[in-house]
């Protein structure tokens, strides 16, 4: 993994002197520019990646670089990119490994770990901790946050769910990695409230699936979401779609939930959900059980997903730094929406929540514009808010 980052640190320093070098790199400002590199309508998307006679490849590494000049930030993102290969790859080997089933230990939220958990776990810490970017890593895996030696340390925060749907693991069904990153608040050495700190403040969010094909979803605040597929073939991530939004109107009605947690439900959810069932041409439900695989679906096809508290979860069962946050972040950077319901007394947008611990919890109702606010409409009629 050492000698791979240094090969991709070098790769991101000789794409930055050629950007440099042709006039397309801009001056860093807080991280990201303020405006992209590449305009839309030149952004380079391939159609033929697989073909031998492709010269020119849209990479991930092109994207960064292209979008922003920030050569510290984009050596973060190159480590978190290795992570996700290495994820995806034990993923995909992981019945020939034997890496299926339990490690026989629980994390920091008191869930089972399963062996792939712990392996994830391990390689987003040593990529990011060695890549010379971060100052501080917390993730679900670990009860603590990480503070990286200072000889190591660098002017960014990361919080990361390494193996989102691990409960899938077994039955083969799609996994995810789910990272924020937040750039320190002050020159000196990090501290915990670098993280403690409301959505807002994030400066690049993101999601890996690893299912049919592994799929790197990633937003920096202001340039829209974007799409890379790795390729096999190139050991790449490939850049797919630019710019993507929900279905314009809220695309199909689907609503994706656990409903085995209805009984524990507040009047208000109960009553929305009942509401989408009980019409002439009633709402598709769809659960996974994998965030990552629920809201890329919401994503891309429309609807809502939702988690929310209930009598059992008061305040929900999602992470707030590295589960509500970043999902959240990317659904409204593609045109939708991102809401707590019911938190705390009150109706919250996501975004907005100060968390007091690096671990705390909270409802999700993100989705598209038109099922949020039926949600927070139904919570106005029962009289809850």
């Amino acid at each position: 993994l050492k000698q791979v980052f240094e090969f991709q640190t070098a790769v991101v320093t000789a794409e930055s002197l050629l950007l440099r070098a042709s006039s397309l790199q801009c001056p860093p400002m807080a991280g990201y520019c303020g405006t992209p590199v590449l305009s839309k309508e030149n952004e380079p998307i391939t159609s033929a990646s697989d073909s031998v006679s492709v010269s020119a490849f849209p990479t991930l590494n092109r994207y960064i670089m292209g979008k922003t000049g920030d050569k510290e930030l984009a050596i973060l993102l190159m480590a978190l990119q290795l992570a996700c290969k290495a994820t995806s790859r034990a993923c995909n080997k992981a019945g020939i490994a034997m890496l299926f089933g339990l490690a026989g230990e629980v994390n920091s939220t008191g869930d089972d770990q399963k062996k792939l958990d712990v392996l994830s776990n391990e390689i987003f810490i040593d990529a990011l901790t060695n890549c010379g970017a971060c100052a501080v890593l917390v993730s679900e895996e670990n009860e603590d946050p990480i503070f990286v030696p200072q000889e190591k340390a660098g002017r960014f925060v990361v919080a990361f769910d390494p193996l989102d749907g691990s409960s899938n693991i077994d039955c083969n069904v799609s996994t995810g990695t789910i990272f924020a990153v937040y750039e320190k608040q002050h020159t000196g050495p990090a501290t915990v409230n670098d993280i403690l700190r409301t959505g807002n403040d994030i400066m690049v969010a993101g999601y890996c699936m690893y299912g049919a094909a592994t799929e790197l979803v990633i937003t920096f605040k202001g340039h829209g979401v974007h799409r890379f597929t790795l390729d096999p073939s190139l050991g790449e991530f490939v850049h797919i779609q630019a710019h993507v939004k929900l279905p314009e109107g809220g695309g199909k009605k689907i609503y994706s939930c656990n409903e085995g947690n209805s009984r524990n439900w507040d009047a208000a959810i109960k009553g929305i959900i009942a509401k989408w069932k009980d019409t002439d041409k009633p709402y598709a439900a769809r659960y996974v059980g994998s965030m990552v695989s629920d809201v890329h679906r919401t994503i891309l096809y429309g609807g809502i997903y939702l988690y929310p508290a209930d009598a059992k979860s008061k305040h929900g069962k999602l992470r707030v730094l590295y589960e509500g946050f970043p999902m959240a972040f990317i659904m409204e950077q593609a045109g939708g929406s991102a809401s707590c319901g019911m938190f705390k007394g009150k109706i919250q947008r996501l975004l907005d929540i100060v968390p007091e611990t690096i671990h705390e919890k909270c409802p999700v109702v993100i989705g598209c514009n038109r099922d949020v606010d039926a949600v927070l409409e139904e919570y106005k009629i029962q009289g809850l808010c």
